[in-house]
């Protein structure tokens, strides 16, 4: 039976038909041969039966006809064996490709985290991902190859400077924004390879990211110019800015939150759609409790807790321009965004001598993050300690 397909010579001589010929690799594993006219050089298939379930798959391998006829059988066989070997380590059956591995992940962002997040990854892979050949590699074919080439058609990209569409302003892309652009193709790989649909993270290194890249964020708005800001900004998103200037949250964990998120009996509000992922609680001041329940009033459990006019989140999309707009106004630098006013909250939460992991904690970020990027502003609070040392 093996010598069917085995041979050049003996596959030639098989009859066309729709079933395949099968020959036993090994016990509850077959490679198949299917043969549809006398004309046709044949297709290749590998069959396997679950030892535990008795549920069996089949997955297409391919024609082979790349190579010489009396090479077909080989290479098929080892495409049978590294697929059986993909099943025996707890993979999937049926393989997706990388953009499908990608949509599940925004999919469990958008169950998870919200919409905000979940449409930032899916906009990052529609421009990085899905119109580029790794897109269609199935996830058990995927090799480094293809990831490294995929880096480096991402790292000579040029990035956008302006999201507007009337705009063509780029500029080289720098290792720190290649780092942002590649955690979520990190992040939706690993997902799959959670789910079964691949056992070897070939990923893992070629998408290490740039060490020591990450440059310190420098302007700085004191309490005077964030309240120029939001008191020059347009009256839809001021309390989107007022919102950022009270607490050091990231732009978009703001506008996911929900009107059910904010506890005003306790005076407490629940982050649960931020970078970090985990739920944290903060403790709010009477001010900012007032502020939210200003903002919650009248409002559904799960409408933006400070939304729109037209009742929907804030996006990057929709934020820039209004942001840019208010700091002209106000007479502020042209490189005013919501960053600024989350760099400039945690900056005189550090300087102001609060313990770096409240912080941290506060702001959903690693002690080291801070550290790393805010110890500097301890300095002066050491000094003065010393000053205070007497012998």
């Amino acid at each position: 039976m093996a010598n069917q397909i085995q041979r050049v010579k003996d596959r030639s001589a098989l009859p066309a038909r729709r079933e395949p010929y099968w020959t036993t690799v090994r016990e509850g594993r077959y490679l198949g041969f299917r043969k549809v006219s006398a004309a046709s050089s044949g297709t290749w298939l590998a069959r396997y039966r679950d030892p535990r379930t008795g549920e069996q798959s089949r997955k297409p391998l391919g024609k082979f006809d790349d190579l010489p006829d009396a090479d077909r059988y080989d290479a098929a066989r080892q495409a049978a064996e590294d697929w059986f070997d993909h099943l025996g380590a707890g993979g999937a059956p049926r393989a997706i490709t990388v953009r499908k591995a990608c949509e599940q992940y925004v999919a469990k962002l958008r169950l998870e985290r919200g919409d905000v997040i979940a449409d930032d990854a899916d906009k990052r892979f529609a421009r990085l991902v899905y119109g580029e050949p790794i897109a269609t590699i199935e996830l058990d074919q995927l090799s480094k190859r293809d990831v490294v080439a995929w880096r480096e058609v991402l790292e000579r990209r040029p990035a956008r400077v302006s999201r507007s569409p009337l705009k063509d302003d780029t500029r080289p892309r720098s290792k720190s924004t290649a780092n942002r652009d590649m955690v979520p193709m990190r992040a939706a790989l690993n997902l799959a390879r959670e789910r079964g649909y691949a056992t070897a993270a070939v990923w893992e290194i070629a998408l290490r990211p740039h060490k020591k890249v990450g440059a310190r964020r420098n302007l700085y708005l004191d309490a005077a110019q964030r309240a120029a800001l939001v008191g020059h900004a347009d009256a839809e998103i001021r309390p989107f800015l007022e919102g950022l200037a009270r607490l050091p949250l990231r732009p978009g964990a703001l506008a996911a939150l929900c009107v059910e998120h904010f506890d005003a009996r306790r005076g407490a509000l629940a982050i649960g759609r931020d970078k970090g992922g985990a739920v944290r609680h903060i403790k709010l001041p009477p001010a900012t409790v007032a502020f939210f329940t200003t903002q919650g009033a009248d409002k559904l459990p799960l409408a933006p807790l400070v939304g729109r006019a037209d009742g929907r989140p804030w996006t990057k999309d929709s934020w820039g321009g209004p942001i840019k707009s208010a700091a002209a106004a106000a007479g502020l630098p042209q490189a005013t965004s919501a960053y600024t006013l989350r760099h400039s909250t945690i900056t005189d939460l550090v300087a102001g001598g609060l313990d770096l992991l409240t912080v941290a904690q506060i702001s959903g970020t690693s002690v080291a993050m801070i550290e790393t990027h805010y110890g500097h502003l301890r300095q002066d609070l050491a000094t003065e300690a010393l000053a205070r040392l007497s012998v």
